[in-house]
């Protein structure tokens, strides 16, 4: 009995000193988190799944989340400030994208998610 209390014991260990090896350092999961954190808020989220079609400018990005523009606009600047989407000058207009695809990767699967729970 006082056996398997020791292999489990080993077990255990070389599971923490696993996680331990694979954590990310706490700036790496401070930024983790707050990624998360922006893309969780429903507002923002509506507008990476409306560019998730493509590049669109605050415009249409209004019409595609029916929201106003100052709010599109304030939050666009934190998916920008978190380096969700990116934007460029075209002409008079600024043009906003996703920046990382891996994004709307997870954006996917969650959807996904939701749909086999049906």
């Amino acid at each position: 009995m006082q056996q398997d209390s020791e292999e489990e014991r080993c077990e255990h260990e070389e599971r923490v000193a696993l996680a331990l090896k694979n954590m990310p350092d706490s700036d790496k999961i401070d930024e983790l988190a707050a990624r998360f954190k922006a893309i969780s808020e429903p507002s923002r989220l509506k507008i990476l799944l409306a560019l998730s079609c493509g590049e669109l400018c605050v415009e249409h990005l209004t019409q595609a989340v029916g929201g106003n523009q100052s709010a599109v606009s304030h939050q666009l600047k934190t998916l920008k400030d978190n380096k969700i989407v990116k934007s460029r000058r075209h002409g008079k207009q600024v043009m906003y994208s996703v920046s990382d695809g891996h994004v709307l990767t997870m954006i996917n699967v969650a959807k996904e998610h939701l749909n086999c729970d049906e």
